[in-house]
């Protein structure tokens, strides 16, 4: 059975007293050390992901900015080149158009002169016909 000695108890409690001291030199301080260290660490490596996850949300927002303005930027050049590519459509076939009006007033030119031409010597011809057959029939 325990029995209490109060002769071994301030012994006891000594021994326990640098038994405590001692663990808590050689164990529990390093530990303890350890604990805050690894604290310390997670806290700074927490710190380093919401810095990197803020830069990341900074980046991609000024990604975003600068693609929405190339995009515009094409857009407008887009826009520019194609209304510069209409613009010479137009100019070309004003320049076509004008071109065939010249050829067709330049043709109806030269298809009157020709008719001309042709009425004239037919008219010719007409009166050298109508000339021998009234001499045909006087002689006759």
């Amino acid at each position: 059975m325990l029995s209490f000695s109060p002769v071994w108890f301030p012994v006891l409690l000594g021994n326990f007293l640098l038994l405590v001291y001692i663990l808590n030199l050689i164990l529990f301080k390093p530990i303890q050390k350890m604990f805050k260290e690894r604290k310390k660490v997670v806290e700074q490596a927490n710190f380093a992901a919401r810095d990197m996850h803020a830069r990341k949300d900074e980046a991609l927002e000024k990604m975003k900015k600068e693609l929405g303005a190339a995009r515009a930027q094409a857009r407008e050049v887009y826009e520019a080149l194609r209304n510069e590519g209409q613009e010479k459509n137009r100019q070309i076939i004003s320049a076509a158009h004008a071109e065939a009006l010249k050829i067709s007033g330049k043709i109806k030119d030269e298809l009157a002169a020709e008719t001309g031409k042709a009425r004239k010597a037919m008219r010719d011809q007409v009166e050298k016909f109508s000339d021998t057959i009234l001499e045909k029939l006087i002689k006759a």
